[in-house]
């Protein structure tokens, strides 16, 4: 009797899902988002801040399970870092060491300017969903 070995799936079919966060020191945008339909849903905005914000975190980690966490990082128009830049990468680190999950960045420009072109109710959360869907549509 042969044995057959079984080949691990690619990793682009492998389903994986997400949270992404834009940062930002009022309020923090949510949105989810999978690799099976390569889509964001927005889910709303944080308006807490302290261990406040890391405990709504915590609902929506606990509900939707995600695989990784996604954050947008902002820079200026020439790609240099400015003080958001610090403070979004620093909640990455934060995100990281209270929930252990690997944390993803990505280049938040322009994300808070296409929502307003949507005319979204909730910019925070729709620009997150932006922001995933940018990391989504660069898997292979």
């Amino acid at each position: 009797m042969a044995v057959m070995a079984v080949q691990p799936p690619a990793a682009s079919s492998v389903h994986r899902s997400f949270l992404a966060f834009d940062f930002g020191t009022l309020r923090v945008g949510v949105a989810h988002g999978n690799t099976v339909t390569r889509t964001a849903q927005a889910l709303g905005s944080i308006s807490a801040i302290g261990a406040q914000r890391f405990e709504r975190i915590q609902k929506f980690i606990t509900e939707w399970q995600p695989d990784a966490l996604v954050i947008g990082v902002p820079f200026h128009p020439d790609g240099a870092a400015h003080d958001n830049t610090v403070r979004a990468r620093r909640f990455g680190r934060q995100l990281h060491g209270r929930f252990g999950l690997a944390v993803i960045e990505v280049d938040e420009r322009y994300t808070t300017t296409e929502a307003h072109a949507l005319n979204a109710a909730d910019i925070d959360a729709v620009s997150a969903a932006i922001i995933l869907e940018q990391h989504l549509r660069a898997l292979p």
